[in-house]
């Protein structure tokens, strides 16, 4: 987890808030570097916003807002929010920049899979278009699905850039440009613009190339696939 940060304390106005989880980090760093004032930053793992991690709707005072379950993040995302001068989302002015739920090496690790390999140890193609395989992945991400329904509802402007596209040992290729797929879909049916990339920093194998790789791990992008995201964000007029 990358230590939170924002580049704008009042009065400057900050263009965004930045929420998620490490892959978020390059993003605000490319964003301080570039001097664009914001708030926010990552706070906490890809894992920890896959299942469910707001409190149930019956359960606030204020039937509208998000309120996060993990005490440490609902103190990070209230500071951010204080930073913004609102009480909570429902009175957010910005656009949301988030990058809940599209861990997909996560949900594409290896084990998870290993019912539905064929004989050669491959998850078929077929099973990967699926109904039963979307619907695994719908389950396995169903709390970020539950907060995007909630920005929907409030009325938010939210941006999803989608992760490196990285996958670790531990996580099975094809279950992962699969999973994202899946995703995908679900975030832009939900209203979210995704981030899209793809086309600027991969092969032909559909991998991230080097040049946009952090270089001392197997999973995040660098300051210069920050750098193209923050450059998209802007072209969007963030």
């Amino acid at each position: 987890m990358t230590t939170p940060y924002s580049t704008t304390t009042p009065p400057v106005p900050a263009r965004f808030l930045l929420l998620g989880d490490s892959h978020a980090g390059c993003v605000g760093r490319a964003a301080q570097q570039a001097g664009l004032p914001f708030v926010g930053g990552p706070v906490g793992s890809g894992r920890d916003f896959l299942g469910p991690f707001l409190d149930d709707l019956d359960d606030l005072d204020d039937k509208g807002d998000l309120v996060f379950r993990d005490a440490e993040t609902r103190r990070l995302v209230g500071e951010f929010l204080n930073t913004l001068d609102v009480a909570g989302f429902a009175g957010l002015g910005v656009p949301l920049v988030c990058t809940f739920g599209l861990s997909a090496h996560t949900v594409a690790t290896r084990q998870n899979w290993d019912i539905h390999r064929d004989r050669h140890g491959s998850v078929p193609e077929r099973f990967l278009r699926s109904g039963l395989f979307a619907d695994l992945v719908r389950a396995s991400v169903r709390g970020a699905l539950a907060f995007y329904d909630r920005t929907a509802a409030l009325g938010l402007r939210v941006l999803a850039p989608l992760p490196p596209q990285r996958v670790p040992g531990m996580s099975d290729a094809s279950v992962f440009f699969a999973a994202q797929d899946v995703i995908s879909t679900e975030l832009t049916a939900r209203g979210v613009e995704l981030v899209d990339l793809r086309a600027r920093v991969t092969d032909d194998s559909g991998h991230q190339r080097a040049v946009f790789c952090q270089a001392d791990d197997t999973i995040h992008g660098n300051l210069a696939f920050g750098r193209l995201v923050v450059a998209e964000l802007l072209d969007r007029g963030l």
